[in-house]
């Protein structure tokens, strides 16, 4: 199989990610402190104001599975005892460690000095801390997040928040890296995040345009993974953010479509919304079943994990604290189902949508849990039929392209019926 077209940005994000995992590889040679953590509700300028280095197993499990490494780690962890429905995330990231522990570029990873759990939403990420705990034998800090089950979190919500990082969080790394809290110099990472944040957001709604000039699902996913993962906050993040922007603005002027695994989609049938993450061990093919029937995605929830920063949050240098806080408290996991119908429901209507689907990962309860409740009450708010398909994130047993082929195509020659004829009054 040739090897698929990328943006410019989607390669320079790619060495960027790859030079993080060199430097970790070396930590045990350089000393740096390496704190694991989780994509939602990450402190990641906090970690780096105390100079440690975040390494995150979701983005392990992912790079995993799309460089076809997860299934023997998954097989591990199954011969080890854990089930078949525990989060695949888990298991891959629990095979790889009881493999070597190399990661999915090659590299080998370092232990963990501090295991740091956000919890934002997802009850797997504590259980899946714990066996780490017991893995590494390291210490364990638990930041609780309270869940938005009113749609919102109250100021008591924001104070308990910031009552954890100045008593646990802070005082752990503290200890960890024996540097002083830098407020200053939490400041400026958090004003390099919103500035990052500012780039981000206006190419994430430069799908409101048509063509669109980004695929806000297949596309996007390499474009949050700096601001996701090790880069927010960092002068690397804010370049990146920068030059992805300006790549976007000028595939903009010239009414140019994404680069897909098929081509450029210039020539865009079908405008989608997408709900739930993508399957990660058939990324390529799951793309180009959209991209082959010029369909474009122009908004997702998915590239919200890390931060719903299109519905106005940044981060403020000018309270670091309570910034953090809010955050955490606004990650797509951690919204209630309302909040997250209500998001879509937005979504097809500022994007001028055609249609919207569920992609329902089989072994992600925090995203799976209530989709067809969020499916029926979108379709009843926007008037439009929506789409159901399910895999996985990164055990490929799990990915049928022949039914979800099948089901994706059926979905937009639905799209195409139910459109006016060309020339109708």
């Amino acid at each position: 199989m040739s090897e698929p077209l990328k943006d410019h940005a989607m390669v320079l994000q790619k060495e960027m990610i790859a030079d993080h995992f060199h430097r970790l590889e070396a930590a045990p040679e350089t000393g740096d402190k390496v704190v694991y953590t989780f994509v939602p509700g990450n402190l990641t300028e906090l970690v780096r104001s105390f100079g440690a280095l975040p390494l995150l197993p979701e983005i392990n499990a992912l790079q995993s599975g799309m460089r076809g490494k997860s299934r023997d780690y998954i097989a591990e962890a199954e011969r080890l005892g854990h089930s078949e429905d525990v989060c695949t995330y888990v298991k891959c990231d629990i095979g790889m460690a009881k493999s070597g522990n190399v990661g999915p570029i090659g590299t080998r990873l370092p232990r963990p000095d501090l295991l740091l759990l956000s919890y934002t939403g997802c009850y797997t990420f504590m259980k899946w801390f714990e066996l780490l705990r017991e893995e590494y034998q390291c210490p364990t800090v638990f930041l609780h997040i309270p869940y938005q089950g009113d749609g919102h979190l109250e100021p008591e919500h924001r104070a308990y928040v910031v009552k954890q990082v100045k008593e646990l969080v802070i005082p752990a790394l503290a200890a960890l890296t024996g540097r002083q809290y830098d407020a200053d110099r939490l400041r400026e990472n958090l004003a390099r995040s919103a500035q990052a944040e500012d780039d981000l957001v206006a190419v994430l709604q430069s799908a409101k345009r048509v063509p669109s000039p980004i695929d806000a699902y297949f596309g996007a996913v390499y474009y949050v993974g700096p601001i996701f993962s090790a880069f927010r906050g960092t002068p690397e993040g804010v370049a990146y953010y920068r030059a992805l922007r300006a790549e976007v603005e000028e595939r903009a002027a010239a009414g140019l479509g994404p680069m897909t695994p098929v081509g450029p989609l210039n020539d865009q049938r079908y405008r989608l919304v997408v709900e739930g993450p993508p399957n990660w061990t058939h990324f390529r093919e799951f793309w180009s079943m959209f991209a082959e029937e010029k369909a474009v995605v122009v908004a997702s929830t998915y590239t919200k994990v890390g931060g719903t920063y299109d519905f106005g949050f940044r981060h403020d240098p000018s309270d670091p604290l309570g910034t953090m806080a809010d955050y955490c408290g606004g990650c797509y996991t951690n919204l209630n189902l309302p909040s997250r119908a209500e998001m879509l429901a937005s979504y097809v209507a500022d994007y001028r949508a055609d249609g919207f689907l569920i992609n329902s990962v089989k072994s992600c309860n925090s995203f799976s849990a209530g989709q067809l409740m969020i499916l029926r009450e979108v379709e009843r708010r926007t008037g439009i039929p929506g789409a159901f398909v399910e895999s996985d994130l990164v055990d490929p047993r799990y990915f049928s392209a022949a039914n979800i082929k099948n089901r994706v195509e059926s979905y937009l020659q639905m799209i195409e019926a139910r459109r006016p004829a060309e020339g109708a009054l």
